[in-house]
């Protein structure tokens, strides 16, 4: 698992993915052939913004992220926004509770479509193992808004949290709209 995210990662990186579509060279210059949804999805998925929501011990994980070693601008995530009014995926990082709860709807309905919700760690997808029968915490973020992908662990790697980004990459460059993938099944 670990050689296959690193290659996968390695690839990513490289820019070996090329754009949608054929060039055909001409002597005054070269024509694009390719499909407007293609050069949509495209553009879309190489331009993510993320929302930062991290409100415990997940968020220095997802600031590492950023950091110069694992370095998320090489695959399009470069511009953390602070304003869900400029932002296209949410990163939820830690337990939500019940006061919160609101505000993480306020903050994901203030987004412009399309939109795509990330919960990670095991306190955003069910609760926490510390937290878990407690009556203020909600048993995970999707009781409050949909999430398109989840990253399991107490507190997941930061490679963990690259390749969910580079799979939701993925979904949206294959043309998935967000119905398409929740609906999806996870992967193993």
């Amino acid at each position: 698992m670990e050689s296959n995210l690193n290659k996968e990662i390695e690839t990513a990186s490289q820019g070996n993915e090329q754009f949608p579509g054929q060039v055909h060279d001409l002597p005054g210059g070269g024509i694009l052939i390719s499909s407007f949804n293609d050069i949509i999805n495209w553009a879309r998925s190489n331009s993510l913004w993320p929302l930062t929501f991290a409100t415990s011990c997940c968020g220095i994980e997802m600031m590492s992220v950023a950091s110069s070693k694992y370095d998320f601008s090489r695959f399009g995530f470069e511009v953390a926004r602070a304003t869900p009014r400029q932002a296209d995926v949410i990163i939820i990082a830690g337990t939500i509770v019940n006061k919160m709860a609101p505000v993480l709807k306020r903050l994901y309905d203030q987004m412009a479509d399309p939109k795509y919700v990330i919960a990670m760690g095991a306190c955003a997808i069910s609760g926490g193992p510390f937290f878990y029968n407690t009556y203020s915490v909600v048993k995970g973020a999707d009781h409050v808004i949909p999430v398109d992908v989840y990253i399991p662990g107490c507190p997941p790697r930061p490679e963990a949290l690259l390749h969910a980004l580079i799979t939701l990459q993925q979904k949206i460059k294959s043309g998935l709209t967000r119905e398409q993938i929740r609906a999806e099944k996870p992967q193993s």
